[in-house]
């Protein structure tokens, strides 16, 4: 076992906190309700896996959400998939959202130093209004889609809540995406309405977008009105867009009231995300409504510890699922903090600049945010208060111990770091925070609440302290509703079920800690297998990042001579080279803290390494470039053309 584990926690939180934490009052609440003796977290969970249908209907209680869950809480609960959650129920994700968003400030809203805004709980409302009847008007109904190339910004929540309001589905990816990208997913299905804006801003530039939209048109034909927000232009010229509308006058015939909701089935769906689309053309995979509000309040007032009035941050897209968790805060009574733009422009303290300006009390970002962080030498502990931050959460990728020391260090010494994981396929986390608990160097602190996870060996026997493919073995509400247009199901259980039978099976490799927290290797489909062995990239990532001299890092598995040899690929800082003593600094610092099976067989530099729009590298991507095999959708990369270094390097031919 090679776990980077410390002797001692990095953060334990005083007996007050625990005292005062929504997760303690919930345990407590639980055991008066149950007759039960859930003394501690272990209790509480285990009750909560046992007892799930009672964990999750006594949640709903607990949280006061509206909507009516009828009698059954879960109908064939010894199928996965097939097992149906609150198959009698009644309830509106936007209802509850807006019935619960601050009377003060709802939503505030950073674009770099460009832009600034905030809206009240009644504007929010107001705004959610006069949409819900425009949609209805354009011929938005229940089921119907409403598609949206956007910004984080209000206007997009808004849109997002009128959609749901009414029983439609929402679909969103961000605006740097190209046209074919766009249209490999929207075209998929079929949208009545589309939401786009004139443009964007990045590090400190504008992009319009609006002959990009136009071009996107061309190949959504079901689209009746295209809904341009004005962001970079105040009064954007929409005629060459077919059925192009202004946000303004999309809603002025219509007056400000009180929305209406129309209330739907617990699993009808409700948001339409997709795969990274890296392996073929994305697969749209449906969430619930249910589900995936009764899944975000978890993690919110439990896990993150949420309160009425908290301002919750996360930097994300659109395209990213963070951005479906992050305004799910509203649940809670916290109001959303907003950021559109770079994450370090225009010289690298945006991020912490508002935090301190807003009040931020949850701080979400990606490891890659944090890590580039330390490399730029910010400390943010001595350059902002940060006096209402208590706690930041981290995923994307894992996140290194190095890096968990550097949040203590650098940032804050009194904070809550919870290192999360889960994805797309599920819009929330398997494996994430704990208030009430320390914190480890390297460690996810503890399975969700009501979800069953493990580790299992190839054999589907659930192993602790030994790497294992990371599985939920019972079910859980937030499971897909299914992909669309796979009416038999085919797709979907080949996706998470083939693997092991009646077993939702992830494509992480996961470890058990001795803390009983959680380790994250990486994706088990790029796991590494020399000689036999399987070793998860993020190991070798620690080590090589550590590095100055190094940027970034891939690493992937290339077939050679019967086997499998690794590869490192690294991007270094500017004006260095690749040379011997590199290398071997580079290979002895693997061997010495990961093993000899880690160290590369080649390491070869590059300019640029590929990932996703959502920041991914893309592991799988790089391994069919180098072995000269067809990358079926480059749409869904953000930088395509740095996949043209990996193809026929001379330096791994022998």
């Amino acid at each position: 076992m090679d776990q980077p584990l410390s002797d001692q926690p990095l953060w334990t939180p005083s007996e007050a906190r625990v005292a005062a934490s929504n997760l303690t009052a919930f345990r407590q609440a639980a055991s008066a309700r149950f007759g039960l003796r859930l003394d501690d977290y272990d209790a509480l969970y285990d009750w909560s896996v046992a007892g799930k249908e009672d964990f999750w209907r006594f949640l709903w209680e607990w949280a006061g959400l509206k909507g009516d869950l009828g009698g059954v809480a879960l109908a064939d609960g010894d199928r996965m998939p097939g097992a149906r959650w609150f198959p009698e129920a009644s309830l509106n994700y936007a209802e509850n959202l807006l019935a619960n968003a601050p009377e003060g400030e709802a939503v505030v809203f950073w674009a770099e130093d460009k832009v600034k805004r905030r809206w009240s709980g009644a504007e929010l409302r107001a705004e959610v209004s006069r949409l819900q009847q425009a949609l209805k008007a354009a011929g938005v109904g229940k089921g119907d889609r409403v598609a949206a190339v956007v910004p984080n910004m209000p206007e997009t929540l808004a849109a997002m809540l009128a959609t749901a309001s009414l029983g439609a589905i929402w679909s969103s990816c961000s605006p740097d995406f190209g046209a074919q990208g766009i249209t490999d997913r929207f075209g998929q299905i079929e949208p009545t309405v589309l939401f786009a804006p004139d443009g964007y801003w990045y590090n400190g530039k504008s992009h319009d977008i609006r002959a990009k939209i136009a071009q996107v048109l061309t190949e959504l034909p079901t689209v009746k009105a295209a809904v341009i927000i004005p962001y970079i232009n105040e009064t954007p010229d929409v005629s060459a867009i077919r059925g192009g509308v202004t946000w303004g006058n999309f809603i002025a015939p219509f007056a400000a009231a009180e929305p209406r909701f129309e209330r739907v089935a617990f699993n009808h769906p409700l948001f339409i995300l997709y795969s990274s689309g890296t392996t073929g053309k994305p697969k749209c995979i449906v969430h619930g409504t249910g589900g995936t509000l009764l899944q975000h309040v978890k993690e919110h007032r439990l896990h993150s510890d949420v309160k009425p009035g908290d301002r919750v941050f996360y930097y994300t897209t659109c395209g990213w699922m963070m951005w479906n968790w992050l305004v799910s805060g509203l649940a809670a009574g916290a109001t959303l903090l907003l950021y559109d733009g770079s994450p370090f422009a225009p010289d690298g303290n945006i991020l912490f600049d508002y935090a301190d300006a807003e009040g931020m009390t949850l701080f979400g970002t990606s490891a890659k945010f944090i890590q580039q962080a330390e490399k730029s030498g910010l400390e943010p502990m001595r350059t902002h208060r940060l006096d209402t931050l208590r706690a930041l959460a981290s995923t994307g990728s894992p996140l290194m111990p190095e890096n968990f020391a550097y949040v203590y260090r650098a940032i804050k010494t009194d904070i809550h770091l919870a290192s999360i994981s889960g994805g797309t396929d599920i819009v929330s986390c398997f494996v994430l925070g704990n208030p009430t608990a320390p914190v480890w160097a390297g460690e996810l602190q503890t399975a969700g609440l009501g979800m069953a996870v493990a580790a299992f060996d190839d054999a589907g026997h659930a192993v602790s302290g030994e790497k294992g493919e990371l599985v939920c073995t019972r079910p859980f509400p937030c499971m897909p509703v299914g992909f669309w247009a796979d009416p038999d199901g085919a797709k979907y259980r080949a996706a998470y079920f083939e693997r092991f039978p009646n077993v939702w099976t992830h494509g992480d490799f996961i470890e058990r800690t001795v803390h009983g927290g959680w380790v994250i290797y990486g994706r088990s489909d790029a796991v590494l297998n020399p000689g036999g062995v399987r070793i998860g990239t993020a190991e070798i990532y620690r080590q090589v990042e550590q590095l100055p001299e190094i940027l970034e890092a891939v690493c992937i598995g290339q077939e050679w001579d019967g086997d499998v040899r690794v590869i490192l690929f690294v991007v270094l800082r500017e004006g260095l080279t690749l040379d011997k003593a590199l290398e071997d600094t580079i290979r002895k610092r693997i061997k010495e803290n990961c093993s000899p099976r880690h160290v590369p067989a080649r390491i070869v530099a590059v300019k640029d390494i590929p990932r996703t729009r959502s920041g991914k590298i893309t592991e799988l991507a790089v391994r069919d470039a180098v072995h000269g095999r067809p990358i079926k959708n480059t749409e869904a990369l953000a930088n395509p053309m740095a996949l043209d270094e990996f193809r026929e390097r001379p330096e791994l031919e022998g």
